[in-house]
């Protein structure tokens, strides 16, 4: 589990394709020596696992599911990720729980700077769209964040300038693809209401 307070921003140093799935190794800032084997690690969104470790990187293997669900499969050498590491008990939860389980791509559709910070609009699947709610958080791209406002299926956050300078979000243009995880409560109070027909 996560908070979406992204703790560093890593760079795909290098891309292993498998027989299913791919091999990623990232760069990070973050100090290895205290990153078991096995621990996992929000990568954009998306929880991956270590499976190998150098002083200044570790290596996760991907999927071919999360390949084709979330924005992986389009990840080259260079790219810049948002990064986070696992929940511990003690930790502050700074941005709502997350749980690193991609719901689905969206699409940036508008981006405009307003003063300092950036407004940036984002179009997600149909299917999605009933669990964006207006003052409500959301994670993209591994980052929480609040909506500020919703129109059918695009909802437009409201960027302020750490974030922006400290997390992959400052990369985006508009039509980049980005990684998108409902509120975890929302989904299950929708759940809920298709259970009980409502």
């Amino acid at each position: 589990m996560f908070t979406g307070i992204i703790t560093d921003v890593g760079r795909i140093a290098g891309i292993e394709t498998r027989e299913i799935g791919r091999r990623l190794t990232i760069e990070t800032a973050y100090d290895t020596s205290g990153v078991d084997i096995g621990a996992s690690i929000a990568c954009n969104g998306a929880c991956l696992t270590v499976v190998e470790k150098t002083a200044s990187s570790f290596s996760a293997d991907v999927s071919g599911e999360t390949l084709d669900k979330t924005t992986s499969g389009g990840w080259a050498v260079g790219t810049r990720i948002n990064l986070e590491r696992a929940l511990r008990a003690a930790d502050e939860l700074g941005g709502h729980l997350v749980l690193g389980h991609v719901d689905g791509v969206g699409q940036v559709v508008g981006l405009d700077r307003e003063g300092d910070n950036h407004r940036v609009s984002i179009k997600v699947p149909d299917a999605l769209k009933h669990y964006v709610a207006s003052k409500g958080s959301i994670t993209v791209d591994g980052v929480s964040l609040t909506v500020n406002e919703v129109d059918d299926a695009v909802f437009g956050v409201n960027i302020i300038p750490h974030t922006w300078d400290n997390t992959s979000l400052a990369d985006v243009v508009v039509g980049t693809d980005v990684n998108i995880e409902v509120d975890v409560i929302a989904r299950y109070v929708a759940r809920l209401l298709e259970r009980d027909g409502t």
